[in-house]
């Protein structure tokens, strides 16, 4: 009995408490990292009026611009963890490859990311929110010493978390969890993240009202109707459309890299300056240019009528003014990956998918399109160009109900999806989250120590790979269960779908620089070993 309740403990309650403390503490961080990012939008927004109607300090501000630049340039150097939104190197700690001390991350991407917010900077709140959470579960598993799977878990939960919180849309977090972070699904990261994400949006939603800030849907005002025959046909154009808008933003991202890599002009610092004071110019341009897109895209919602209202630029009508605006949008969306600006680039890359549809809505509408479409025109578009660039369909089409809060039709949102999602396979684009991380690991030669070894474990009575499938268990990264013999000493080859049981042998192969921690981590999901064997393969 007492052995049934330590085993309990260990591999069900224990997890529990921690994925708790967890979402607290990302509920806490988080909440007040978006409350302080919409202080910094509107201050932002203030002070660029004032410059408007006092020309003269305009210089004033692409001076400050540019020596805001510089410093948040020389942090990023520093600290590489925080370079860009953080999404692709919190999903790199949530697999095990990338290593990271947690309050350096969190305190230097809270400060750099609100910096940029307040300098007018373009800049999203989702992705440093996204790794906020992951630092927040990182310091919770570092901090009670729990084993390596475990923080991985908690960095996992974390950042659902994160993302969670910022958007207040709990299945968005967790899916993306599944799809993106760990891409796979593990009984044990879905209930831990569930777990997290649950107690984190009952924090947000208990401080925010507390603080005087309301709690709802990210995106309110948009109604979703009835489609037509001919509604699918301009949706199916549209789709395909902001898919290939998609296909551009992708090759720019990652060609404005290669370009940014050449500036060498204070050990790489000097590059920032280009995007911030772009960013003032345009802030100078369209107060639809400043913050992450949120105002834009609650600027095109119609409410069912498809009457857009929005501040025209330059005079230029409203279907000028859309493109204008998206334009600007795309561009500073593509330099911020393209430098590695430490802030969030998911609701600018929405906002850009979002504009696509205000303006194909506008043309259609002069089609025969039914103006009444036109909201569900703006999401579903909004929905492909992120499909399309982030290869993950599954958290778009959760995201445009649950961000809408409009749970009907779900057929033209599932098309629309679709259609993004295999414009994005033709034209062979990988995620760009996956991509960046695969360059971030190439700039910080993270395998240049690592070396192969292969561990000989023998499954414990009570372990959790007990009765489990081994696609089920989160493994270490790089690694691979290879042989398998049966405690009859049949020994042959398994797939994902083996279940393990007490007293096989197993052969397990990884790349590492740290044999220790690995056999640690092993060791938490086999059983503790008596004789572990650990064999490194010869180098030629």
């Amino acid at each position: 009995m007492k052995k049934n309740l330590r085993l309990f403990w260990d591999n069900a309650l224990n997890l529990f408490c921690v994925s708790v403390l967890t979402g607290l503490f990302a509920g806490v961080v988080v909440t007040f990292y978006n409350i302080l990012m919409s202080i910094g939008e509107g201050t932002a927004e203030t002070y660029y009026k004032l410059l408007l109607e006092n020309p003269a300090f305009i210089p004033v501000l692409f001076l400050g611009l540019a020596a805001g630049a510089v410093v948040i340039g020389t942090l990023v150097r520093f600290v590489p963890m925080i370079r860009g939104s953080g999404i692709p190197q919190i999903e790199g700690a949530a697999r095990g490859i990338v290593r990271f001390k947690w309050y350096i991350t969190m305190c230097s991407m809270f400060a750099a990311s609100l910096a940029c917010v307040f300098m007018g900077y373009p800049a999203g709140g989702e992705g440093p929110s996204l790794e906020l959470g992951g630092c927040a579960g990182s310091a919770v598993g570092t901090l009670l010493k729990r084993n390596q799977m475990v923080k991985r878990i908690q960095i996992a939960s974390g950042a659902s978390s994160g993302l969670a919180v910022a958007f207040n849309a709990p299945i968005t977090g967790i899916v993306f969890a599944m799809e993106e972070a760990f891409r796979s699904f593990s009984p044990q990261v879905f209930i831990c993240a569930s777990i997290s994400v649950i107690t984190s949006l009952v924090t947000r939603n208990a401080i925010r009202p507390a603080l005087g800030f309301t709690v709802g849907f990210a995106f309110d005002g948009f109604v979703f109707a009835d489609f037509d025959a001919l509604s699918y046909v301009y949706l199916a154009i549209s789709a395909f459309l902001t898919a290939l808008a998609g296909v551009g933003f992708y090759h720019l991202v990652f060609l404005s890299k290669k370009l940014f890599k050449r500036i060498k002009i204070l050990k790489g610092a000097f590059k920032y300056v280009i995007p911030f004071t772009l960013a003032g110019a345009f802030g100078l341009i369209t107060a639809y240019s400043l913050g992450g897109g949120h105002s834009f895209i609650h600027s095109i919602a119609t409410g069912g009528t498809g009457a857009i209202a929005i501040s025209e630029v330059f005079g230029a009508g409203l279907l000028g003014s859309l493109v204008i605006i998206t334009v600007i949008r795309f561009v500073m969306a593509t330099l911020t990956m393209g430098c590695g600006v430490p802030c969030g680039v998911f609701i600018p890359m929405l906002s850009v998918g979002a504009g696509c549809g205000a303006i194909l809505s506008v043309l259609f509408q002069g089609a025969g399109l039914n103006a009444a479409c036109g909201d569900y025109f703006v999401i579903i578009c909004m929905a492909a160009f992120f499909t399309c660039v982030v290869k993950a369909p599954v958290t778009g089409i959760v995201m445009v109900f649950e961000l809408t809060g409009q749970f009907v039709n779900f057929l033209p949102a599932l098309v629309g999806i679709v259609i993004g999602h295999i414009v994005g396979l033709l034209f062979k684009t990988d995620a760009i989250y996956e991509k960046s991380l695969a360059g971030y690991i190439e700039e910080e030669q993270i395998y240049k120590n690592f070396k192969k070894v292969q561990f000989t474990l023998v499954i414990a009575q009570g372990a959790k790979a007990v009765g489990t499938a081994i696609r089920r268990l989160v493994w270490p990264s790089n690694g691979l269960v290879v042989s398998r013999i049966a405690v009859d000493g049949t020994q042959s080859v398994p797939d994902g779908e083996t279940v393990l049981g007490a007293g096989e042998t197993i052969v397990f192969e990884c790349e590492t620089d740290d044999e220790k921690e690995v056999m640690e981590y092993l060791a938490a999901i086999v059983g503790k070993q008596q004789n572990p064997i650990a064999e490194t393969e010869k180098q030629p």
